[in-house]
């Protein structure tokens, strides 16, 4: 794959490890709270897209390929896309093992190398927030998607913004940390229609940060409070990360 000139930036560089690859699933789903991460996104994933079988898809830095496997499973024609080999050769690996047909390729999220309007849905999960140019990634998903893009992000409005405050400010000093943006709903809807495309639906996650209900590790005190967030309307104002579905309007 041709250097991308923005491989030099830490989302690039990061992920292109053998050791980074190998972890990554059980850094990120691994442990009760992992798992109702993992389960939670699969099931908005599936609720936002409706049917699956038969439909194209395209999975936006697919990293270990969960996504993409959960709908080649389910009958989708599945094409998946990362920066690193690292991670793509995990992803096969688990393609093979689950014995479902995903076309894994290189490539860059802010170049994609297919025509428009190649794929019914379009979707990337934990990408946006550390792409160097987030603009370019949206207006690339939107171009090759027909249908649907789905993709997610840390709110403004959420803990996220603070960490990624305090990440940046270590970042200056010298620690190795991966820094990485939030946005606000008005940023990403007013994005999404410069486009031709408007937000369908929503779905909030946590109003605490992740990484508490990690160090917790109780699910029960974990799906009981968010449920009582949610209750009182703040799962609506501070939930995070936010998944968004967004479709292409009539005229676009």
């Amino acid at each position: 794959m041709t250097e991308s000139p923005r491989s030099d930036h830490y989302s690039y560089q990061v992920y292109r490890d053998p050791a980074m690859a190998r972890a990554f699933d059980t850094v990120r789903f691994g442990g009760p709270i992992g798992q109702i991460v993992a389960g939670t996104q699969a099931r908005v994933i599936t609720n936002f897209i409706g049917p699956i079988h038969g439909r194209r898809f395209l999975d936006v830095g697919t990293g270990t390929g969960r996504a993409a496997l959960i709908l080649a499973a389910s009958g989708g024609i599945v094409t998946a896309v990362d920066a690193s080999e690292d991670m793509l050769d995990v992803a096969r690996e688990q393609a093979a093992a689950q014995s479902v047909a995903v076309a894994f390729q290189p490539g860059d999220a802010h170049a994609l190398k297919f025509s428009d309007r190649s794929f019914d849905v379009v979707l990337s999960l934990r990408v946006l927030m550390h792409t160097p140019d987030w603009r370019q990634v949206i207006s690339e998903m939107c171009r090759v998607a027909d249908e649907l893009v789905v993709f997610d992000y840390p709110s403004r409005w959420s803990f996220a913004a603070f960490q990624a405050g305090v990440r940046r400010v270590t970042a200056r000093f010298g620690a190795k940390t991966e820094t990485y943006r939030v946005f606000s709903h008005g940023q990403i809807a007013r994005e999404l229609a410069k486009h031709g495309y408007r937000v369908r639906a929503v779905h909030r996650q946590f109003v605490l940060p992740i990484a508490l209900h990690k160090a917790l590790g109780s699910p029960r005190f974990t799906l009981w409070i968010e449920q009582r967030f949610e209750d009182a309307g703040l799962l609506r104002v501070f939930g995070s990360p936010v998944t968004v579905v967004a479709e292409r309007c009539a005229s676009s």
